[in-house]
């Protein structure tokens, strides 16, 4: 620690005054203005010899402006062993010129107070950038920096002035404040901000921030994985129930769809016949409580003579069945069941009174699926049809005047009822109209292109009581042979008949009214008649013994006239 004594060498004199020079008279003025430049006293035993502190020649600075007028010193304290002349009893040393410029800014050893004093801290240069040195804010108000000396104001945009160096307080002040043990504020020595400030904590901060959020992000993608895992495998978190409407009774009114199906289905049967070269399936419906169960021919026709028809009812009980009686020409056959109780017969309608447009439901086993429910309308009345002709000879050709409906109807529909709105039997659906591109090689079946066709109950009704009865049906006929090949408008009576025969039957009922070989039929009962199917299925469509209007054509006259059906027994 600095106590104010000398710890060092002495200083050395790097010249001593001659004796000359000791006595000169008057003080020689000095070429520049020095800067406090302090005498110290003669010691004791050398009264002609004057002591001059050495001082190094000044380094060449800039101009500078003049530096304030200086403050008178206070009395100096001589130091310990060092004596210091009476007032009263020295006399007024001369001024001698000093070897050396005096230092201006008071540099130690040259400047007071001594070689002693302790050095100022160390400020290393660094680089000043363009724009300046920043001015931490602690400073940047009170104008000292952190050793506490003055600092120059901010720089201004624009040329960097000339250097101008700041005002140094008195040497004896500037060196009384320093204290080395003590902790000075932050000098200017480092650009940008003070060590220590909120830089490095803020960035720290960021970066933990940063580190928490990929922390949380991390976790919270983890629960959710693995609750959407959870959900996945086990259909959520908790129990999903869905809002249904109650149950009710089951009852729908008696002329929708469902309610006419609910009072139809009981009484409809599917048939599986089988015989000795091929099978099939088709659709009945009971007519009475004794067993009767009416269908088409075609259904039954593969059992022959010796084949087997099991029936199947809606409540999926099954039995045997034997045919009753069949007929190709009607395309309609009769079986019945034995040993079967609760039977519930269908109730008959009255086909005559249909209406185009009116709904209607066909119930049946379409591909063998029993119970299946369609619904449409009644598309055309009286739209003769033939079916058959497999045979070849025209034995097993079927004409009707049928009921077309639009209702869905596909192979293993045949035989099943359609009913109308009072669930009452007005047709027997017999036939498809299948679309010219829907046939195959390859054994498929033709489906529904919305052309389906009907007996009309009222036949089916005569030729099954006739069927039960007798085993047989009756045909209507007016006794003549028509020429098929015919193409003109209407129908052609032939020249002759088949094997030889009259092509008008002698005493027949067409005889009897008139009809001679090559007329041209072209009315019944004032409907038109374009072909000699069509007379054919008009024709059928009445019983024996009813009469008819016949309108027609000879050597280009047009006649009319009446005659009564005949009888003949079907095949």
């Amino acid at each position: 620690m600095d106590d104010g004594k000398p710890t060092g060498p002495k200083a050395k004199w790097w010249s001593r005054p001659t004796a000359g020079r000791a006595t000169a008279s008057a003080p020689q003025e000095a070429p520049a203005p020095a800067e406090d430049v302090r005498s110290v006293g003669t010691p004791a035993g050398d009264p002609d010899t004057a002591v001059v502190a050495d001082a190094s020649p000044a380094p060449v600075l800039p101009a500078q402006p003049a530096p304030p007028e200086p403050v008178a010193p206070a009395p100096v304290t001589p130091e310990p062993g060092v004596h210091a002349p009476a007032a009263t009893a020295q006399a007024p040393v001369p001024a001698v010129k000093p070897l050396h410029e005096p230092d201006e800014y008071s540099t130690p050893p040259y400047g007071g107070p001594g070689p002693w004093a302790p050095a100022p801290p160390v400020q290393r240069p660094v680089p000043t950038p363009a724009h300046g040195t920043p001015v931490p804010p602690p400073y940047a108000g009170t104008g000292t920096n952190g050793a506490g000396m003055p600092t120059a104001p901010a720089p201004l945009p624009g040329p960097a002035p000339a250097f101008t160096p700041p005002p140094q307080p008195p040497q004896s002040s500037q060196w009384s404040q320093y204290d080395p043990w003590g902790a000075p504020r932050q000098p200017l020595t480092h650009p940008g901000p003070p060590l220590g400030s909120d830089g490095g904590r803020r960035r720290s901060r960021r970066g933990s921030l940063l580190v928490g959020a990929l922390l949380l992000a991390l976790v919270a993608g983890g629960i959710g994985g693995g609750i959407g895992a959870y959900v996945e495998r086990n259909g959520g978190l908790t129990t999903v129930e869905l809002p249904q409407a109650a149950r009710n009774s089951g009852g729908r009114a008696p002329d929708s769809v469902a309610g006419i199906a609910a009072s139809a289905l009981p009484s409809v049967v599917t048939l599986h016949v089988s015989g000795t070269t091929e099978s099939g399936t088709g659709t009945g419906f009971v007519l009475d409580k004794s067993g009767h169960i009416l269908t088409n021919n075609h259904v039954v026709a593969p059992a022959g003579s010796s084949g087997s028809i099991t029936v199947t009812f809606s409540g999926g009980e099954t039995a045997r069945a034997e045919v009753v009686g069949k007929d190709s020409g009607y395309d309609l056959a009769v079986v019945k069941v034995t040993g079967v109780s609760g039977l519930k017969p269908l109730p008959l309608g009255n086909s005559d009174n249909v209406q185009v447009g009116d709904p209607v439901v066909a119930i049946g086993a379409p591909f063998d699926l029993s119970n299946t429910v369609t619904s449409g309308i009644i598309s055309a009345k009286d739209r003769p049809i033939t079916a058959g002709g497999e045979k070849g000879d025209g034995s097993d050709i079927s004409y009707v005047d049928a009921l077309q409906t639009d209702a869905p109807i596909n192979p293993g529909n045949s035989g099943g009822p359609l009913v109308d709105t009072d669930a009452h039997v007005i047709g027997i659906n017999s036939a498809i109209r299948a679309a010219d591109n829907s046939s195959s090689t390859e054994g498929g079946q033709a489906g529904s292109i919305g052309l389906g066709f009907a007996i009309p109950i009222n036949q089916g009704k005569r030729v099954a009581e006739e069927l039960i009865n007798t085993g047989r049906a009756t045909h209507p006929v007016i006794g003549v042979t028509l020429d098929m090949k015919y193409t003109g408008d209407g129908a052609k009576v032939d020249a002759k008949g088949a094997a030889g025969k009259p092509a008008v039957t002698p005493g027949g009922p067409g005889a009897k009214a008139g009809i001679k070989p090559g007329d041209i039929i072209t009315e019944v009962d004032g409907q038109r008649v374009h072909s000699g199917e069509e007379l054919i299925v008009k024709i059928r469509a009445h019983r024996p013994g009813d009469r008819l209007d016949l309108g027609l054509t000879r050597g280009g006259k047009d006649l009319s006239m009446t005659l009564v059906l005949g009888s003949a027994t079907g095949t």
